[in-house]
């Protein structure tokens, strides 16, 4: 399996809970498909952010789906769909009390993780590639790539879950 497909950057446990698995807590995905747009993918990010603060998920947290959310779709709409609006950007996310879990796919060539220089490196600081990667991978608990890079799989955990906070 090449880095592109497949490769995680997890700032937790890895192998959380997939989308459509089933438990004591499992809700049904939500899934939509929308043009390589900004108008179309700042309504599904307000969709998701709704779902985020009803399941209780601190401010800090909303912060972070947020921040990588927006990442992560401007990234499929700018970068893989090559703002193409006859291409589509598939959207699927499941939001529990306990985990947000979000997945974004475009239709566009896709890229190898590996090949994007870090941009904490010296030789990078001046360089604009990379960094909404960093972000994406810094505020997420896990993040796994596939698809040759044409997808992306964000989960974040809730931390006042963890510690007996309010659920939905």
């Amino acid at each position: 399996m090449s880095p592109a497909d497949g490769r995680r950057a997890s700032g937790g446990k890895r192998g959380g809970p997939k989308l459509g698995a089933t438990g004591g807590r499992s809700k049904a995905s939500v899934k939509m498909t929308i043009a390589s747009d900004y108008a179309d993918a700042r309504e599904v990010q307000r969709l998701i952010r709704e779902e985020v603060e009803k399941a209780g998920f601190d401010t800090d947290t909303q912060f972070a789906i947020k921040l990588a959310l927006e990442e992560a779709i401007i990234n499929a709409i700018k970068h893989g769909n090559k703002l193409n609006k006859k291409k589509r950007v598939h959207v699927e996310w499941r939001v529990t009390p306990e985990v947000a879990e979000i997945i974004i796919e475009d239709e566009g060539p896709g890229f190898e993780r590996s090949s994007v220089p870090d941009p904490t490196h010296d030789v990078n600081l001046e360089k604009l590639t990379g960094r909404g990667i960093l972000l994406i991978e810094s505020y997420m608990s896990d993040v796994e790539w596939s698809k040759g890079g044409r997808r992306v799989r964000l989960v974040k955990k809730n931390p006042g879950f963890a510690r007996g906070a309010k659920s939905a």
